[in-house]
């Protein structure tokens, strides 16, 4: 399967997912102009990624090697939001097999309300998430 890479401007974050790598990065900043134009074709290879790896096409995800999955925004808008927890509702498919799903959430250490929308999404795709403060950048 190829590798997906979105590079990331002003209003789309950078979307980079790696299989062989165990990079699944999502960083920037998330208001598009066009939601769905930017958050389909994602979705779209998650769903064919989730079923290779059901499959057994990735046997180096397993307990000992769990499939790591980080969030790093700075901002994103509602729009953004229902997509996140379409991709999470996607990987939530993983937690039927022996393959764990770690999701790491950063978020800026004062910015609470950007920990909270992690727990919104959370909560609602039913994962769990580990949440990473950063230190404000001066």
């Amino acid at each position: 399967m190829q590798n997906l890479y979105i590079e990331q401007t002003l209003t789309t974050p950078e979307i980079n997912f790696s299989p062989a790598e165990n990079i699944f990065l999502i960083r920037g900043t998330s208001s598009p102009e066009d939601v769905r134009a930017l958050y389909y074709p994602v979705i779209d290879w998650i769903k064919i990624f989730i079923d290779d790896l059901l499959g057994g096409e990735y046997k180096h995800f397993n307990k000992k090697n769990p499939l790591k999955f980080r969030i790093d925004m700075s901002y994103f808008n509602s729009s953004s939001a229902k997509f996140f927890y379409d991709i999470f509702c996607e990987f939530k498919r993983v937690s039927s097999s022996d393959i764990p799903v770690d999701v790491e959430w950063y978020y800026d250490e004062e910015d609470i309300d950007m920990k909270e929308a992690g727990a919104d999404i959370a909560q609602l795709s039913e994962m769990k998430f580990t949440y990473i403060p950063k230190p404000r950048e001066k």
